[in-house]
């Protein structure tokens, strides 16, 4: 279904949508502006989705296991002398 609805674009915003048009990108300034929109539902959608992962992230990391210093630079030493000797790399 499709709603007519009155809008009001500045100047340069009808003269770029304009332009678009004329360059054929799109068959009316509406078209345009419901492109418009609709990138902007998606990225909100996907800064919402974005949003909840982070905050699931941090959930997880609050209930998780913490290292101090000295036990996540052992780990660290450890991994790297892991890597040399795959290499083959002098110490």
């Amino acid at each position: 279904m499709t709603i007519k609805s009155s809008v009001s674009l500045t100047d340069e915003q009808y003269a770029f949508a304009k332009a678009l048009v004329e360059a054929g990108r799109f068959s009316s300034v509406s078209a345009v502006l419901q492109q418009g929109v609709d990138l902007l539902r998606q990225r909100m959608q996907s800064e919402e989705l974005e949003t909840e992962a982070l905050k699931v992230l941090l959930e997880r990391r609050r209930n998780g296991s913490f290292l101090g210093a000295t036990e996540m630079d052992a780990r660290i030493e450890a991994l790297i002398a892991d890597k040399r000797r795959g290499l083959a790399l002098r110490e």
